[in-house]
């Protein structure tokens, strides 16, 4: 009974926290290990239950996704298919035992982007820009071959693991050299939910989501996301990013001493 008071109570928290902010699977990859889900069953059940977020976000922002460097649609489509399959596929192929070690890292990284990012992204927007949002322009083939690199190795993370893409992806598109946060937003939440709908698929074929805490998982993250949008604009970001990276530090400990 407790493993599935744990279970409700981190999908909606962390449904709440990814409305607001991000970091939602801090909570939810913690709370499904220590309900008893293997490592890699747990992280892949857990990016299986923030799908539903990934397409209502990607949804919300169609209209305002501006690509880095130039890059067409079809090509971020086809990156994010490929470098979230290769990074699921990793997930399938990666022992509990090395996933488990990886994890404290993984989380230590994750929650270290999500405390420089803005940091990163506000130093890209004050880099001199060679055009305007609106006039297109012919990038250097050499700038499109980072931005191809660069968005394959995020994917390739995403699928892997998930935990703080949203804000590595937003800092990595700011460091390409994109500077409206809304069309950086329209991107990161296309990127994420493709590139999280094709890992899914993977881990779904090859049998590591536990259904029966996924759908439990996805209806308290969906109730969480919900009263987390409701109350977005009430709670202090600031408030609500140390917090996250509190709980990213915690967990970090917690495994690195498990």
């Amino acid at each position: 009974m407790i493993e599935w008071i744990i279970i409700v109570a981190a999908g909606f928290f962390g449904g709440a926290l990814n409305a607001v902010a991000g970091g939602g699977s801090f909570i939810t990859l913690p709370a499904l290990i220590f309900a008893g889900v293997p490592p890699v069953v747990a992280n892949a059940t857990g990016t299986a239950a923030l799908l539903p977020g990934y397409i209502a976000s990607a949804w919300r922002f169609r209209h305002d996704i501006e690509f880095p460097a130039g890059i067409k649609y079809s090509t971020i489509m086809l990156i994010a298919i490929i470098g979230g399959s290769v990074g699921a596929v990793i997930l399938l192929f990666s022992s509990e035992q090395l996933f488990l070690m990886l994890i404290p890292w993984l989380i230590l990284f994750a929650t270290t982007i999500f405390f420089i990012g803005p940091r990163l992204i506000g130093k890209a927007k004050q880099l001199p820009s060679q055009a305007t949002n609106t006039i297109p322009v012919q990038r250097p083939h050499s700038q499109k071959m980072i931005a191809f690199i660069v968005l394959f190795l995020v994917c390739v993370y995403g699928g892997y693991f998930n935990g703080g893409l949203g804000i590595i992806l937003l800092a990595a598109l700011g460091l390409l050299g994109q500077t409206n946060l809304i069309a950086m937003n329209g991107v990161k939440n296309i990127v994420s939910a493709l590139l999280t709908a094709i890992a899914v698929v993977v881990y779904a074929a090859g049998g590591v989501i536990a259904s029966e805490h996924l759908w439990v998982l996805s209806v308290a993250a969906i109730v969480g996301g919900y009263v987390g949008a409701t109350f977005a604009y009430r709670i202090s970001q600031r408030a609500l990013r140390i917090f996250i990276v509190a709980v990213g530090i915690l967990m970090t400990l917690g495994f690195f001493l498990t």
